[in-house]
């Protein structure tokens, strides 16, 4: 057990200094597949990306998978036919991960995919873990086990699921590092030397540091927020192994004409003299509920209030999700609303969540929070 927990500590640091270095995403997700193997093995495995507005995949990433005349078939159950462990059902219901032998408990032909398409190749079990943040869910990862493998454990479900909001950060740092870098996108990126010298700067990030400021201490190059998040990838860099920090290099920041961006630093290579690439991106709605949720200072409990508020459940079942009494549920809202400044649910949700889409106001996803004073 000792051991195991080693392992997996180690596994975790290597995951957080992967995220930390711009890396394209196949070379993220090979990496990222060499890393869970040492607590996870399997024999194979597959990085989808996803449209985060609909959920459908965009490009896929297989080591040792299907032959490609199998594929159709499983879009087809995917987005057509009723199965277990289904992408849209996993987001839609909160999971996080889940395999497959678990969830037909141990009976995997009830599965459509696996006696139709997965059986016939040789695979048993699959765990499939879902890359959701929240700015949408952006991808998936499954790892997959052949017929004579042992079933994937319950331990190895949960500690994958322990790492979603890790994996699925360097997923989304790795998109946005190629869209950039592609020029599609509307993502400022600066590439910065050792002493925080600018060597490459595209017209969005040009954009972002002039909206930003950079304050009137003399000498100062650009705004804070920027040298902050690139100091802390360096720091994750070059840390040693096993002293934890869970901070990552991301900052939320607002400029000077109100909008929201948000700020990240992953290391272009090796070393602490390793170039440092930052992006810069408009933050999403669903990025700013938990902001909104700490300036209102809602307390824990009234954040998961607010959740299944947003979800759209009514008084009594809030009370039966929470284990609470309804008059319990009846003063947490009371409160919500005197901090919110909000006088109804609709108002509270519109307030928080500005899409009207419910995100989560508990998870460990709160980053570092900046504004553009430049004052150190």
């Amino acid at each position: 057990m000792v051991y195991a927990q080693s392992v997996r500590e180690r596994v975790r640091d290597d995951l957080v200094r992967l995220v930390h270095r711009g890396m394209s995403v196949q070379s993220y997700w090979r990496a990222v597949s060499d890393a869970l193997d040492g607590a996870v093995p399997s024999e194979g495995s597959c990085l989808m990306t996803m449209d985060p507005a609909t959920m459908l995949p965009t490009a896929e990433f297989v080591e040792n998978g299907l032959p490609a005349d199998s594929i159709s078939r499983l879009v087809d159950i995917e987005l057509r036919e009723p199965d277990y462990t289904k992408w849209v059902d996993m987001a839609r219901a909160g999971t996080t991960a889940a395999s497959l032998s678990d969830a037909t408990a141990g009976e995997l032909d009830l599965s459509r995919r696996q006696r139709e398409v997965r059986r016939p190749g040789g695979y048993s079990d699959e765990l499939r873990v879902v890359l959701s943040s929240s700015t949408g869910t952006w991808g998936a990862l499954t790892v997959f086990r052949e017929t004579d493998s042992p079933y994937f454990s319950l331990s190895e479900v949960r500690f994958l699921s322990s790492l979603t909001g890790l994996i699925s950060d360097g997923l989304r740092r790795a998109l946005l590092l190629d869209d950039a870098c592609a020029d599609r996108a509307d993502t400022g990126m600066l590439v910065l030397d050792p002493d925080d010298g600018v060597s490459l700067a595209n017209r969005e990030a040009e954009q972002w540091i002039d909206e930003l400021g950079i304050g009137e201490r003399a000498g100062t190059r650009l705004p804070l927020v920027i040298r902050s998040v690139a100091g802390q990838a360096r720091a994750i860099a070059g840390r040693a192994e096993g002293i934890a920090d869970v901070r990552l290099a991301r900052a939320r920041v607002r400029t000077q004409t109100g909008r929201w961006v948000i700020v990240r630093a992953s290391l272009l290579g090796e070393g602490l003299l390793a170039p440092v690439a930052v992006l810069l991106e408009a933050a999403r709605p669903a990025e700013m509920a938990p902001l909104l949720a700490d300036m209102y200072g809602l307390t824990q409990r009234e954040r998961q209030v607010t959740e299944l508020v947003a979800q759209g459940l009514p008084t009594s079942q809030i009370a039966n999700r929470l284990h609470l009494a309804t008059y319990t549920v009846q003063d947490h809202l009371k409160s919500i609303f005197a901090k919110s400044g909000t006088g109804s649910r609709g108002d509270l949700v519109a307030r928080l969540f500005f899409d009207q889409r419910a995100t989560s106001l508990t998870a460990l996803s709160a980053v570092p929070l900046h504004n553009s004073s430049q004052g150190a």
